[in-house]
């Protein structure tokens, strides 16, 4: 397998920030993005659930990549989610990442459809693969059977990263399953495993995982980070616990929306309060119960001015 262009480390699900018409606000999701690098995120997973990339069309997603481009955020550091139902968008999207210097591809299997087998999904990512035909072509599977309704096993990628090792190079794992984690990890030697929560942080550095790809360093970056800074020391088992404790406190709700509310109301920001449908915003009173569990737990990140 060839050394990857992304470098190993966090990478924060974003959010994306809409404006009052519910087009996207790049400037908001720019500043956001710089400010995430800069409190300890190795790169930025752009067009991810949290980001909502499935509400939004192939010309917003297009543009929204070139746009934070344009604002400064380097290229090499972004993982783009490109996959769609659709063989032919998911090609399309994943030639303009290509074409605007994206560092890596998270690619979703092909949700709409049921029972299909493995031999179906070996077809459609051999397709794009193929059809995509580029040298620069670095793709993290996204396995996320609780939004997808669809499992890659095991099976399958370790034969898609046989059959592309070149192309085929990490797994983002939001399953949860740790065991199926470790199976991965032990099935495909040298492979970029990312768990989709920092609870699995720690275990996962342990275990040979690349970092991890996480939703809410939205909010808590700057524990991840340290985390990772200090993973192989006496203080790490102390400082995950903290992180899961902290994590939790945002589990049960819709990420997307709890993380928004969460921002709008810490930095006084209605422009975070902005969610498509049929995502929808939760009760205010749930946010504000969140931020005095945050109190108990003396967790209070600064964030930027809007």
């Amino acid at each position: 397998m060839k050394n990857v262009t992304l470098a190993d480390g966090i990478y924060t699900a974003t959010l994306t920030p809409f404006n009052e018409d519910l087009s996207v606000n790049h400037e908001l999701l720019a500043k956001h993005c710089q400010w995430l690098l800069a409190n300890g995120s190795t790169g930025i997973a752009i067009m991810g659930t949290t980001g909502e990339a499935n509400s939004l069309s192939t010309s917003e997603r297009k543009t929204l990549i070139e746009e934070v481009i344009h604002r400064g955020i380097p290229a090499n550091k972004l993982m783009v989610g490109t996959g769609c139902c659709s063989m032919g968008e998911t090609i399309e999207l994943t030639r303009h990442a290509l074409e605007c210097g994206a560092g890596g591809i998270l690619m979703l299997p092909p949700f709409y459809y049921k029972q299909v087998t493995d031999d179906g999904l070996m077809t459609y990512f051999s397709q794009v693969i193929d059809r995509v035909n580029d040298d620069r072509l670095e793709i993290y599977l996204y396995h996320f059977p609780q939004m997808s309704g669809m499992q890659l096993s095991v099976s399958l990628i370790a034969a898609l990263a046989q059959k592309y090792p070149d192309q085929v190079v990490g797994l983002k794992d939001s399953s949860g399953d740790f065991e199926n984690m470790q199976a991965v990890m032990h099935a495909i030697p040298d492979f970029k495993l990312y768990p989709g929560s920092e609870r699995f942080l720690l275990k996962g550095l342990r275990i040979g995982s690349a970092g991890c790809v996480s939703a809410t360093a939205n909010a808590d970056i700057t524990l991840i980070a340290q985390v990772l800074a200090n993973w192989q020391t006496s203080e790490a088992d102390k400082l995950q616990d903290y992180l899961t404790s902290v994590r939790a406190t945002f589990e049960g709700k819709p990420f997307t929306a709890i993380i928004k509310q969460y921002l709008a109301a810490k930095m006084d920001c209605k422009d975070w309060k902005g969610i498509r449908p049929p995502n929808e915003l939760i009760a205010e009173n749930i946010i504000e119960a969140l931020i005095e569990k945050h109190k108990a737990l003396n967790f209070d990140p600064e964030f930027y001015s809007e």
